[in-house]
């Protein structure tokens, strides 16, 4: 029978594809080349007999994913419960590698695809301007369609802001090693489709694929230890070697090109940067005891060398560029003035002599090499404060502030451009002239974030100390007028040495690290689970007694689902003190979380209550005369506020971004944003058009009858959502047996333990993990739980007219629409087949009716929201989403299957398995060494278990191209 029904994986493919969707669409081609090349390698390396078994359960899934028939997970799971622990690795590694192939035939699928698309000048579907928010597209849209003057979108432009923040919780489940050879291996692919390619070419890149896929498959996937976050910190900065650093004024020169094309001769300023960039890794502290005083102080010098490094490397390239003696008798002046003072100053060791091999009459040689000399200290500087705390360099020959390093290059544009050289001036300076704007001294701003209780806490211990009683036990009220009281009055609080505990110490020891280092090092202090206008001057007052000369600006993250309802009253309590209002000149940030939100209330009230604080908010600021900042807390999944980048924008209220933007990019995100030149240059121009046209052409306002429906069908699906969640007594069991939620912390992805505090049920767990567990098994419970029950009851209890209402929504309400898309994309990911399968071998058989009302409320909030769209099926509409996601499904399946044998394995000692011989080569001869398959003697688990188990999540989150 298994002969019979044996096909090639090929075939397969072509069979789950659902037909060709255009003339562009290559992707069967691609997946089915790079999975051929992996199948071949894997006989050659473990023999024949691997290679059917691997091919054999791909079968048997794609059969599953056809017909639906759960006899077939059955039948799989009995073949992969026999496997022997080597085999076992082997086959889930297989299974995981196969996945992420396949993402590359994606990737390269898709840039393919907008390739042939920009050059038959197609702006239609997907390569719309609407949806890629091409900077040039939009750009002409706002003057052509709009109605808008050229000028009112260059100044627009100019004045508008966007800062990207990378995290610290990585969520990447792919180690760096990886990604690196995943890349060439999507190169490779590229360059073996590409026209003219001749036969010898073909050949050697394909010698070179099989090579790459070889040496990725032999990588170990697995992460062997928990990442410090300095390497995290490191990780981050990757990318801007990478791509970063020169994707800025490679995309700044796009934008000067669009600007010329719809008739601004202006190039765009060069201290206007669009996008800046900040960082949470080293400075996120909100439950992480890893990130201590030492680390924060560790990565901000770190930064600052690494940027002193890329400056000094590239203004050498600059002196052998700039070799004019022509020049204007400013920059002469300087030049003589710097000879002069350098030939007394030789006695210094840490002078350098940075005329010698330059002629004199080459002016810009020289006061560029005099900032070359000062960066290489700046550099040497950072570099011994990092290794030793101490350093002889003194500031006075190191760059201190970025006007000081602006100045001398300044001064060399400026001459070029009056002496006729504008050409030359507008080349490689202009471009060093943005980065320095862009990137300043820092490299990357580091935000510091603590909890809230934290700064309570510390406060607390100062109060006590005093002998003025319990901070903690006040009431808000008198908490606002002591804090007030002290910001106005001049008395310390703080002793030299108070007692604290170890918690209040280290709370104390950050802010003195800020008063220590460079102010620019630092982007704003943000506080987690604000819930109180008490919590930011609370901050102010601890910053001024640690003595901190240039404080950092205060911003307040709204969370849960009542902080985000209180939110504009608690920045009204702010902006209506006076001195408050005074410290914060005009400028305000307020971040609103999507991951906490959403796990206090579920996706669609998170959402809303999101879209109203904002209203609301900035509604206040509107009032005072404030400029409100939102700083958006999005992960990368539906659940944490996750979806396309030009969409999320667009989508946001009226008058609440108005030039001025900040979105955290985290994990898998950072990789897709950033991981390729590509990728660096769309990400950059999705933010600056989409911010640039919802700021010039706003989203309409919800109609009040909308407003009333969503206050309506979110009262109920909060209610629903809780119902389950929180006030079910048998969820957490179910939760955690049903899902592989206990075993999450082997992955090593991020250095933050997985909950807030040790004890206590989901209200603890944090975001990603509580998003990973329900996205492993395809569940997805937070994005959709409470959605069917809000629009169905509204469907049920009216008339024809209130379905037609949400179509109307749907069709006119950018909001609404995202948030509706974005859940049936999660609808298309999930598999209530899979859950079963889950519910059936894991959870006690006391808790299985429990499971199956949970998945019975997942096919009718499905259903419920096909007929809403008007569809049969999930992604009806969407043919090219559809065909990615079928061809995952096979690997993805088996993956699961074998996941939850592995958990039953390893949670049930009395499940007993027949193991059958080895299938590889590798492994068939005992006294042979087992390669690079070896059993982590340390685990906990039996043989194999644990290795297998983590592969099976990097697989699953690679196929569903999500972690957290």
């Amino acid at each position: 029978m298994a002969s019979e029904r044996h096909q090639s994986i090929d075939a397969q493919l072509r069979l789950l594809a659902p037909g060709k969707v255009s003339e562009d669409d290559k992707l069967v081609e691609y997946d089915a080349l790079l999975l051929d090349r992996f199948l071949d390698i894997l006989q050659d390396l473990h023999g024949p007999n691997l290679r059917e078994f691997v091919q054999e359960c791909y079968e048997l899934s794609a059969e599953y994913d056809r017909d639906h028939d759960a006899s077939k997970l059955s039948e799989l799971g009995s073949k992969l419960t026999g496997l022997a622990p080597a085999d076992a690795i082997l086959v889930a590694g297989s299974f995981s590698h196969m996945l992420n192939l396949t993402n590359l035939a994606e990737e390269v699928q898709i840039a393919q695809r907008r390739r042939n698309k920009l050059k038959r000048g197609d702006f239609t579907d997907e390569g719309s301007a609407l949806t890629e928010s091409d900077i040039e597209e939009t750009l002409k849209r706002l003057v052509t369609d709009l109605g808008k003057t050229k000028e009112e979108v260059f100044d627009a432009l100019k004045n508008q802001i966007v800062e990207l923040v990378m995290t610290a919780h990585p969520t990447q489940s792919v180690r760096r090693s990886l990604l690196q050879k995943y890349s060439r291996i999507r190169n490779c692919l590229t360059e073996l489709y590409a026209k003219d390619i001749s036969a010898d070419d073909k050949k050697e890149l394909d010698e070179a694929l099989q090579r790459e896929i070889q040496a990725a498959f032999r990588t170990d996937e697995i992460r062997r230890a928990q990442p410090t976050p300095q390497d995290e910190m490191r990780y981050g900065m990757s990318y801007f070697h990478e791509t970063i650093w020169k994707g800025v004024p490679k995309f700044l020169r796009r934008v000067d090109t669009a600007l010329k094309n719809i008739g601004i001769d202006e190039r765009l300023p060069y201290n206007v940067p669009l996008i800046k960039f900040s960082s949470w890794m080293g400075g996120d502290r909100d439950g992480n005891p890893r990130v201590t005083p030492e680390v924060t102080r560790d990565v901000c010098l770190l930064a600052r060398m690494m940027a002193a490094n890329l400056y000094f490397s590239q203004i050498e390239d600059l002196m052998f560029e700039l070799s004019m003696w022509r020049c204007n008798d400013e920059l002469r002046a300087r030049a003589d003035e710097l000879l002069d003072s350098a030939s007394k100053k030789t006695a210094n060791k840490h002078y350098i002599e940075f005329w010698r091999g330059i002629p004199p009459n080459e002016p810009y040689r020289v006061v560029l090499g005099y900032v070359r000399d000062k960066l290489y200290n700046t550099r040497e500087r950072s570099r011994h404060l990092l290794t030793s705390g101490f350093s002889e360099i003194t500031e006075d020959l190191v760059f201190t502030n970025i006007e000081e390093f602006l100045e001398p290059l300044e001064l060399c544009y400026k001459s070029l451009c009056e002496c006729g050289d504008k050409i030359v001036a507008d080349g490689s300076l202009l471009d060093f002239l943005r980065q320095v704007s862009t990137f300043g001294l820092s490299f990357v701003k580091l935000d510091i974030r603590q909890e809230s209780e934290r700064h309570t806490d510390a406060i607390d211990a100062i109060t006590t100390h005093l002998g003025i009683g319990s901070y903690k036990s006040w009431p808000e009220e008198k908490r606002q007028e002591w804090l007030l009281s002290e910001l106005q009055g001049k008395r310390p609080l703080l002793t030299p040495d108070p007692p604290t505990s170890d918690e209040v110490a280290d709370v104390l020891g950050c802010f003195r690290v800020l008063a220590e280092l460079p102010r620019d090092s630092f982007g704003p202090y943000i506080i987690s689970m604000a819930t109180a206008p008490s919590d930011v001057p609370a901050v102010e007052l601890l910053q001024r007694e640690c003595q901190i000369k240039d404080p950092l600006p205060v911003v307040p993250l709204f969370e849960r689902l009542a902080d985000l309802r209180a939110g504009p009253a608690s920045v009204e309590r702010l902006f209506s003190t006076e001195w408050y209002l005074k410290r914060i000149n005009g400028k305000q940030q307020v971040m609103v979380g999507y991951s906490d939100s959403g796990k206090d209330a579920g996706r669609l009230s998170a959402a809303w209550a999101l879209y109203r604080a904002q209203e609301g908010m900035a509604e206040v600021a509107k009032k005072y005369g404030v400029q409100i900042t939102f700083f958006h807390g999005r992960g990368g999944t539906v659940g944490r506020g996750g979806g396309p980048t030009h969409l999320a924008i667009l989508s946001q209220p009226p008058n609440t971004i108005n030039g001025s933007l900040r979105v955290t990019i985290q994990g898998e995100v950072i990789e897709h944003s950033f991981g390729e030149e590509h990728l660096c240059f769309r990400t950059l121009q999705r933010f600056t058009a989409a911010t640039l046209e919802h700021g010039m052409h706003p989203p309409a306002s919800p109609k009040p009858e909308w407003r009333a429906l969503m206050d309506e069908v979110t009262a109920v699906a909060t209610e629903e959502y809780r119902s389950y969640v929180f006030k079910e007594p048998r969820f957490v069991e179910y939760f955690r047996s049903a899902t592989p939620e206990t075993e999450y912390g082997r992955l090593n992805i991020g250095s933050r333990p997985a909950k807030r505090k040790p004890g206590g049920g989901t209200e603890s767990l944090r975001a990603i993990p509580w998003i990973f567990s329900w996205t492993q098994t395809r569940f997805h419970l937070p994005v959709w739980l409470g959605f069917g029950a809000a629009f169905n009851l509204r469907h049920q209890e009216g008339t024809s007219g209130n379905i037609q209402t949400l179509k109307e929504m749907y069709n006119e309400w950018p909001f609404f629409r995202v948030t509706l898309d974005l859940v049936e994309m999660v609808f298309a990911k999930g598999d209530p087949g899979i859950v079963g399968f889950y519910n059936d071998l894991l959870v006690a058989d006391e808790l299985k009716p429990f499971g199956e009302q949970l998945r019975k409320n997942y096919i009718d909030t499905c259903s419920f929201s096909c007929r809403l769209l008007g569809t049969r099926k999930s992604l009806e509409g969407d043919p090219y989403l559809k065909q990615r996601l079928h061809l995952r499904d096979p690997y993805i399946t088996t993956l699961n299957v074998f996941q939850a044998y592995t958990l039953k394995r390893i949670r049930d000692p009395n499940f007993k398995v027949t193991l059958n011989p080895p299938l590889s080569n590798e492994f068939a001869d005992e006294n042979k060494p087992a390669g690079l398959v070896k059993l982590n003697p340390a685990s906990e688990y039996g043989p194999g278990l644990e290795d297998t188990l983590i592969l099976t999540m990097k697989g699953i989150a690679a196929g569903m191209q999500n972690t957290g």
